[in-house]
């Protein structure tokens, strides 16, 4: 099996973050593949970064040459999971979704440590459209800019436990879930700290994508997720593999 993982920006170290954090969850026999956008923003904290952020993960993932069998899409917030859904016959997965809904198997509601403020209500909105807002009991703004958590990792660790131990005590939330694709690996960390179940998103994501391959499954094409109708798309590297509907002639099984 097959899985790529594409980090939401274009920093490499943080995506070979990401990708050394879904190698460690993953199956025997599941390969991870780290990608990172050619274009966008070097961290995505902002609506104008996101919808870049979009384009440039569906670019990306088109342009993969080999066959794969899931995409994880590593990034908290609105970054156009539903195109790629279109795009594909292999099943796609959001870390912000597969973290919320890790959340609701381990306790009756949860919080979200994320980076800056400004991304609290992206989150929000995400988890409201996916239907998992009804029992988030808060999002945390920790004050770290992305590129921070790289920068200073000890004071990172301190902050996003700070916002934590206070989900857990003044929210009542019963569950921690990291609100960054950045902070894959601080799970233990925290979880010593706040004494409750901590889901890192990529992890999450990965056992979700995994499960689904095995058990034959993937997204719906009968009305939301249809493909693409055939029309032409100008200005954009990807716009052949758009117009040749779903799948894009990647997403044939690897084994």
């Amino acid at each position: 099996m097959r899985i790529l993982v594409v980090n939401v920006n274009t920093t490499e170290s943080i995506t070979e973050a990401i990708a050394a954090q879904a190698r460690s969850v993953a199956s025997a026999g599941t390969e991870i593949v780290g990608l990172t956008p050619r274009f966008g923003a070097e961290s995505v904290e902002g609506n104008f970064e996101s919808y870049l952020a979009a384009i440039a993960v569906m670019d990306r993932v088109l342009s993969y040459p080999e066959p794969f069998d899931a995409v994880i899409q590593a990034g908290y917030g609105e970054h156009g999971r539903e195109g790629l859904q279109e795009l594909l016959s292999v099943p796609v997965v959001d870390i912000t979704e597969a973290a919320a809904s890790t959340a609701l198997y381990l306790g009756h509601t949860y919080s979200v440590v994320t980076t800056l403020d400004r991304t609290v209500p992206l989150i929000e909105d995400r988890l409201k459209l996916a239907g998992l807002d009804a029992r988030c009991a808060s999002v945390r703004a920790s004050g770290l800019a992305v590129l921070e958590l790289e920068e200073d990792p000890a004071a990172a660790v301190e902050s996003i436990v700070s916002q934590a131990e206070r989900a857990v005590t003044e929210d009542r939330a019963e569950v921690i879930c990291l609100g960054c694709g950045g902070m894959a690996g601080l799970d233990e960390q925290i979880r010593k700290r706040t004494g409750v179940p901590v889901v890192d998103g990529v992890g999450a994501a990965v056992t979700v994508a995994e499960s689904l391959v095995r058990l034959g499954l993937s997204t719906s094409k009968v009305r939301t997720y249809a493909g693409p109708r055939p029309k032409r798309v100008t200005g954009w590297p990807g716009a052949a593999f758009a117009e040749a509907g779903p799948a894009a002639g990647h997403a044939d099984a690897h084994g």
